[in-house]
């Protein structure tokens, strides 16, 4: 599933969707805003060609990868440094294809045209 939201990602509860009978390995990727002088994130996102762009690095994940899911929760609004800005959990029967897809869907992820991050400076 792929979602973009304003709310706060729960992790744990993404880890507990991604677990099945055939799964040996979950693999996560959260990343979040760290303090590199700024006070913050604005993260702005065209909804609709977001969802499509991030829907279709899903589909090719789980072509390319042999994992039994794949979450990926994007964060948008205003955010502060330590505050999650994106989770990936991937759920494999082995932990190969579970890592190689979630770093697969993070790099395909940073290029995303529709969505956009500018850093907040504090003044």
């Amino acid at each position: 599933m792929i979602t973009i939201t304003e709310d706060d990602i729960d992790i744990n509860r993404t880890i507990e969707k991604a677990k099945h009978p055939d799964v040996g390995a979950i693999v996560t990727f959260t990343g979040i805003v760290r303090d590199d002088g700024i006070g913050g994130m604005e993260i702005e996102v065209q909804r609709e060609p977001a969802v499509r762009e991030l829907g279709t690095i899903r589909e090719d994940a789980l072509k390319l990868f042999e994992i039994q899911s794949l979450e990926a929760i994007h964060r948008t609004g205003t955010l502060s440094v330590g505050d999650v800005i994106v989770t990936i959990v991937c759920s494999a029967p082995h932990r190969k294809d579970a890592f190689a897809a979630c770093e697969y869907v993070m790099d395909k992820l940073q290029n995303v045209a529709s969505i956009w991050k500018s850093e907040l400076r504090d003044e």
